[in-house]
């Protein structure tokens, strides 16, 4: 691994890009490891009508587009937020993931997975009833992932 450290004396704020082959869990977990580092909880400013919420990242379960509009889903609530997906996945830690081209999860708060040979597979979520959307596409990095975690490798 090579480290480099560029000095450019016109940005507001440190940036840490980390380029790799593939994400793997050595990445995810020197990402998370910067992320607790420079602050711990980040939190994302999310909205329901005209009030601004500022929600813990790592309290929300997923993200999932509803036309034009990019929901964020909590245990109990749901709120919508200004960026879109691609954004999202840029910003969003190592433990969230894609699993279709409308929805990221919390890898941390999936309690099960039904599969669907024919159509797109069920996910539920810890403590709640919600539920998201698995494409066939997105199945199987899904599932390797969270066998990964669940074995420790995170």
């Amino acid at each position: 691994m090579r480290v480099k450290i560029e000095i450019e004396s016109g940005l507001e704020e440190a940036e840490i890009v980390i380029r790799c082959s593939q994400l793997d869990e050595s990445v995810v977990n020197l990402q998370n490891y910067i992320t607790q580092l420079s602050g711990g909880e980040k939190t994302l400013c999310l909205y329901r009508g005209e009030t601004e919420y500022y929600v813990p990242v790592k309290e929300i379960y997923f993200f999932e587009t509803e036309g034009k509009v990019i929901h964020a889903h909590t245990a109990q609530d749901i709120f919508e937020t200004p960026y879109k997906l691609y954004e999202l996945e840029e910003l969003l830690p190592g433990g969230f993931m894609r699993i279709s081209k409308s929805t990221i999860v919390n890898l941390d708060y999936i309690y099960s997975i039904t599969r669907n040979l024919t159509a797109s597979s069920v996910v539920e979520f810890t403590g709640s009833n919600k539920r998201a959307l698995v494409s066939r596409s997105y199945y199987k990095a899904l599932t390797e992932r969270l066998h990964s975690r669940r074995l420790g490798k995170r």
